[in-house]
């Protein structure tokens, strides 16, 4: 058996004095697919980090294999350097090795002579990730790669890399993704690193199960305190030098009740409907949209009812986003008509984070938001029409009271997305548009916001190349297939694959079935012909 690439042995890291990881070992072999999971601020993307050898570890051992090449795809990387994305993707590339990042380019549908300044920060996450892969290291770590990726091309990532020999390390929130990918799964909680050697479909049922013989064991431990501690108070006055070891004991056991990590609470997130709508939400009649000649809709019809479930999937750039500001914002149809229904109270999740003042800090865009804002205090906001001070309102969100003056540019995605959340939920609506709201949530926070999703009972109208996330809130797709057409399909995001499936399946039987008829009339009219020559021969 060859050496693992990375071993690390009882290593622990810490930030002040809050411990990042906790005496974790961690073995990873080539060939390897391991899924890293863990809520937001759990310490995954440090723990890349370290592998990588970004950071030095407090206290363990780092045996790396003498020779390997381990790459972490970077989030922020530096491009002041480089003209265009092409330039900065291929910059560790020979001239011979250019031809890599030309056919991955195409799977990432990545413009590589972008130039960098004009490139938005899809466009430069996605040349990190074309460079990455590229470069072919011994061992890959992945950080949120699927973001600002379609589904086209997170499903052509999901073939490249399972079809890779290198061993790879993934931190994602697409469920589906990680289910394609993984081979074992990484489960980093409260400074543990516990393995399942199984693929990320087993991770909600271990970790329920690692949970609850954990509140059996506290459970235990707590009920025993309680029954010593009783003994205590009653029995050591008559037995006090014979009940040392007892006593010492009682103190260990409190001692390793007081050291136990409480779990991270779930945040506390739930929409509240306004005044309930017209029944019609919006009619249009016949829009057609061009932007720069490339048609976004052609013909268009649709009517949207309150209370449906809408999403919009299709590939990057087709014109999801463009077409929900047509309909329900400032942006006109070349051609048509738009009517919206009455008393429509929108909440709007916008997925460049634009409703977000960076250099403010979390308290300041709360409480400057005129929605919301309680005249004449800067600590206090209004939710759903109750009066509430802003520290206690999010920490419900899970946000800690001391970052409250840190400017929002600090914050993680994660923790941008959660604030703009805490925002929208503030506020009463009727008419949810959600633009991308699962990028940087964790696992236990996108099966939250699906659950309260569900239970709106307003309209919501949503884009996301999360299909997990599409299937179990949207209940009608508006499948943009480019070139401005638009499927409008009643059913979910599968139901609407497959019955895209049986038409492409009919589709190819009826074409096997009409060149089969073709043949079978030339067989036909060859066999006219030879009775006529014979005829004519005789």
């Amino acid at each position: 058996m060859s050496a693992p690439l990375i071993q690390l042995s009882e290593v622990n890291l810490g930030f002040g004095k809050h411990d990042i990881f906790k005496n974790i070992d961690l073995v990873l072999n080539k060939g390897e697919r391991s899924c890293l999971v863990g809520r937001n601020g759990s310490g995954k993307s440090t723990l890349l980090k370290l592998i990588a050898g970004k950071i030095v570890p407090d206290a363990g051992h780092v045996a790396v294999q003498k020779g390997i090449q381990i790459s972490l795809m970077e989030q922020d990387p530096d491009l002041s350097s480089f003209s265009t994305l092409g330039d900065f993707a291929a910059s560790k590339l020979s001239s011979n090795e250019i031809y890599k990042i030309e056919a991955i380019s195409n799977g990432l549908k990545l413009n590589l002579r972008q130039e960098v300044k004009f490139a938005s920060g899809g466009e430069i996450r996605r040349a990190a990730l074309a460079k990455i892969i590229a470069e072919t290291p011994d061992l890959m770590l992945l950080d949120e790669p699927t973001n600002h990726l379609d589904i086209e091309s997170i499903q052509w990532l999901e073939d490249l890399l399972r079809n890779l020999k290198c061993g790879i390390v993934i931190i994602s929130h697409d469920r589906a993704f990680l289910r394609a990918v993984s081979k074992t799964t990484l489960w980093l909680d409260r400074g543990i690193l516990r393995r399942n050697e199984k693929n990320f479909a087993g991770f909600e049922d271990w970790r329920d199960k690692t949970w609850a013989e954990e509140d059996a064991r506290n459970h235990k431990l707590k009920r025993r305190i309680k029954e010593e501690s009783v003994w205590a108070v009653e029995g050591i006055s008559a037995r006090r030098k014979r009940n040392q070891g007892r006593l010492k004991a009682l103190k260990e056991l409190k001692l390793e009740n007081d050291l136990q990590i409480k779990r991270q609470e779930t945040a506390k997130m739930s929409f509240q409907s306004g005044e309930i709508s017209g029944r019609k939400v919006l009619e249009a009649q016949s829009i057609s949209k061009k932007i720069d000649g490339k048609p976004i809709c052609g013909k268009f019809s649709v009517t949207i009812s309150r209370g449906e479930r809408i999403a919009l999937v299709g590939a990057n750039g087709v014109g999801k986003t463009t077409l929900l500001n047509i309909l329900f914002k400032d942006l006109s149809p070349d051609e048509g008509s738009i009517k919206r229904g009455t008393n429509l109270s929108i909440a709007n999740f916008e997925q460049d984070k634009g409703s977000l003042n960076m250099d403010a800090s979390l308290q300041e865009n709360l409480a400057g938001d005129p929605e919301i804002a309680l005249s004449g205090r800067a600590d206090q906001i209004l939710v759903k029409g109750i009066p509430r001070h802003v520290a206690g309102y999010l920490k419900e969100f899970l946000f800690d009271p001391s970052a409250l003056r840190a400017p929002v540019r600090s914050l993680s995605g994660g923790e941008k997305s959660r604030l703009i959340l805490a925002k929208l939920m503030a506020k009463k609506s009727n008419l949810l548009l959600l633009d991308e709201p699962t990028n940087d949530l964790d696992i236990e926070t996108l099966d939250l916001l699906q659950e309260i999703l569900c239970d709106y009972d307003g309209t919501i109208i949503l884009i996301s190349h999360d299909r997990d996330f599409v299937e179990q809130v949207a209940t009608r797709v508006l499948f943009f297939e480019g070139n401005g057409k638009i499927i409008d399909f009643t059913g979910g995001y599968r139901s609407y694959l497959n019955n895209r499936s049986v038409d492409k399946s009919q589709k190819n039987t009826d074409r096997k079935s009409v060149k089969s008829k073709t043949m079978m009339d030339l067989h036909a009219k060859k066999k006219n012909v030879t009775v006529v020559l014979l005829l004519m021969t005789v």
